[in-house]
């Protein structure tokens, strides 16, 4: 598909489903994977330097840490790497770095974000014996391609990192992990990262850091709106917040409007009236027990070989293969 009319199709999917979640009855909604663009991409990078952030530090200690029994499980055949949802690269450097010290390693981060993937490139662009093939496409899409073009006798390893499998609902979630494991052969594997349950003053610091780079990133989705489907959302008529929801165990970010409202979205076709203390909710964070992820990935189709949980911040890595 041509590159403009590429970014039309996307456009209009932005504008659908940004219509589609705020003219919804009840809860407000804007779907959490707009929140990467250039912009909040580069504040999400910011994020995960936070102290208050101990997800990303958790996450990347057990890929280090690991890295090595996760290559040794997967060896001897050659194996092909796919990563939904690459972000810039870093946390990934040790597990692509520990296969590519053993054999030539083709490396696939499928992302949605381009400066996500223009980052993700240069970031890992000095690991010998690595090629980077980036994929500008949802993930499933991607994924399917990467599918399509693997060789005979590859084995293809899935990396789900990031606790990103969080920002699904829980069904919802699981239903994702049937359809990565559709794309699947028997002994091909998925690494799994998700963020354990946790005291609650700890998780709600992780979203609300002091330094205000967490509501920046959440405002920064308005932005887009105003920019890319010419809205006239008021930044300063928002206030960041975060909160937990206990029964569903989850944290979840919203856009409060301070003041009643009347936002206009051309791109969008669509006019929504937010009242004074009403939100729009951005993203949801689940938290997980290690026994529940096991029992998912059962579900889904897979074998659960290892789980490693980082003792500092309570975070699972757990490796799965499809049967």
């Amino acid at each position: 598909m041509p590159t403009e009319t590429l970014a039309q199709y996307c456009i209009a999917d932005f504008g659908a489903e940004v219509r589609s979640g705020l003219l919804q009855p009840g809860q407000k909604t804007l779907p959490s994977k707009y929140l990467y663009d250039e912009v909040g991409s580069a504040l999400f990078e910011v994020i995960t330097a936070l102290p208050e952030y101990g997800l990303f530090r958790a996450d990347a200690r057990l890929l280090r840490r690991h890295a090595d029994a996760i290559v040794e499980a997967l060896l001897p055949q050659r194996v092909v790497v796919a990563e939904l949802g690459s972000g810039s690269g870093k946390k990934t450097r040790s597990i692509l770095s520990a296969f590519a010290k053993r054999q030539q390693t083709l490396y696939y981060p499928i992302e949605i974000s381009s400066s996500a993937l223009e980052q993700c490139s240069k970031e890992l662009s000095s690991i010998k014996n690595l090629s980077v093939r980036p994929k500008e496409q949802p993930y499933l899409e991607g994924l399917q391609a990467v599918v399509a073009g693997r060789g005979s006798g590859e084995r293809l390893l899935v990396l789900f990192l990031g606790s990103t499998i969080g920002n699904f609902d829980r069904e919802a979630g699981e239903r994702f992990l049937v359809e990565v494991r559709r794309a699947l052969l028997p002994g091909d594997a998925l690494l799994l990262g998700a963020d354990l349950e946790k005291p609650l003053s700890r998780v709600l610091a992780a979203y609300d850091d002091p330094l205000g780079v967490t509501a920046c990133f959440n405002r920064n989705l308005l932005a887009r709106i105003n920019r890319e489907l010419e809205g006239n959302f008021d930044l300063g008529g928002f206030r960041h917040l975060a909160r937990y929801d206990v029964a569903e165990r989850r944290v979840e970010m919203h856009l409060l409007s301070i003041r009643p409202q009347m936002v206009s979205i051309r791109r969008a076709d669509c006019e929504v009236f937010l009242d004074e203390g009403e939100t729009i909710r951005s993203e949801n964070s689940y938290k997980y027990s290690a026994q529940e992820l096991r029992e998912m990935g059962r579900r889904s189709g897979f074998v659960s070989q290892e789980q490693w949980i980082d003792g500092d911040w309570p975070f699972a890595q757990t490796l799965f293969f499809a049967e």
